[in-house]
C-alpha cells in the first residue's frame, strides 16, 4: 500500500462530500443514522456533541428528536464536509457547527449528556484515544453512542466493488474500503479500546439492513465517486475512473440484475458508559 492511500483515506474534498451525502448516505448510512438518534435521543440529553458528523445524516436525524433547550454541537475534522453539512441542515439555533478533531477536543470535562459518531472512528489513528477524549467531556451518567461498520465480507455492495475495481489495477489494487471502512469490526478489539479508555459498560449489538440502489451503476457510481476510493483510483490513473466504475457495475449487475438492486449491509453499534 502507498503512503499516499494512507492520506488519501481520510480526503472528503472537492465533489466527494455531495456526491457522498446525495449517493451514499441514501445507499448506506439512512438507517445508522435512525438508530443512532433513536439511542442519543432516548436519553432525553440537554447537550450532545457529535464527532466526525461527515455530510450530517445524523445530525438531519436527531436534530428533530432533541427539545427545544437543547445544545447540539456538531463537529467534524475535514471541514469541507462539515460546511456541506451545515448548508443541508436549515437554521437550527440549538446547533454550532465546529471543526474539530475527536482526539483533541476542545471542551470543558464533563461538558455533554451523550456524545454520538456514526462510522467515525475507523478513521482514528488513535481509537482509544478518541474514546477516552469522548469520556472526557461526557458528564458522569453521559453514554457515548456509535458506529462502525462490520467485516466488508458482510457488506455485500463494498466487497464486490472491492473485487471489481481490484481487475482494473491487479498490480496495486485500491483496497480503501476494505482498509478502513471496514477495518475495524472485531468485537473483542472495540471492547478493548473503550476499556483502556475507562468505559466500564459496553453494549455492541451487530445489525444488518438491507442496501437499496436504483440500478447497479447508481451502487458502483457512489462507491467509486462519493468516497475516498475515488482518491485512489484516480491516484492510480485518473483516466481509469469510468472504467473501474463500469466493472463495479458489471459485478453488482451479475449478481443482483438490472434493475433496482438489494444487498446486505451490516455494523456493529455500540453504547458505552461508566
Amino acid at each position: 500500500m502507498a503512503d499516499s492511500d494512507k492520506t488519501s483515506d481520510k480526503l472528503f474534498a472537492g465533489s466527494i462530500p455531495r456526491l457522498y451525502d446525495t449517493l451514499m448516505v441514501p445507499l448506506i448510512f439512512d438507517g445508522y443514522a435512525a438508530d443512532t438518534a433513536a439511542l442519543v435521543a432516548a436519553g432525553s440529553p440537554r447537550t450532545v456533541l457529535e464527532t466526525a458528523a461527515g455530510s450530517g445524516a445524523v445530525t438531519r436525524a436527531l436534530a428533530p428528536r432533541l427539545g427545544a433547550a437543547a445544545r447540539y454541537v456538531v463537529t467534524d475534522l475535514n471541514q469541507p464536509m462539515l460546511d456541506y453539512a451545515a448548508s443541508q441542515q436549515g437554521a437550527d439555533s440549538r446547533i454550532e457547527w465546529r471543526q474539530a478533531d475527536a482526539l483533541a477536543l476542545p471542551f470543558d470535562d464533563g461538558a455533554f449528556d451523550a456524545v454520538c459518531c456514526q462510522f467515525g472512528a475507523m478513521f482514528f489513528p488513535d481509537r482509544a484515544a478518541g474514546y477516552a477524549e469522548a469520556r472526557r467531556v461526557l458528564k458522569p451518567a453521559g453514554r457515548f453512542v456509535f458506529t462502525v461498520w462490520d467485516r466488508i465480507e458482510e457488506n455485500t455492495f463494498a466487497d464486490e466493488v472491492t473485487h471489481a475495481v481490484a481487475t482494473v489495477f491487479a498490480h496495486d489494487p485500491p483496497r480503501f474500503l476494505a482498509r478502513t471502512p471496514h477495518g475495524y469490526h472485531d468485537v473483542a478489539l472495540i471492547r478493548g479500546d473503550l476499556s483502556r479508555a475507562g468505559f466500564t459498560e459496553i453494549t455492541i449489538e451487530t445489525r444488518a439492513k438491507l442496501s437499496h440502489a436504483s440500478s447497479a451503476r447508481a451502487a458502483a457510481t457512489a462507491y467509486c465517486q462519493g468516497t475516498p476510493l475515488r482518491n485512489e483510483i484516480e491516484a492510480r490513473d485518473a483516466g481509469l475512473l469510468q472504467l473501474a466504475i463500469d466493472r463495479a457495475t458489471e459485478a453488482i449487475a451479475s449478481r443482483h440484475g438490472e434493475g433496482v438492486v438489494a444487498g446486505k449491509i451490516q455494523a456493529h453499534v455500540i453504547v458505552a458508559a461508566g
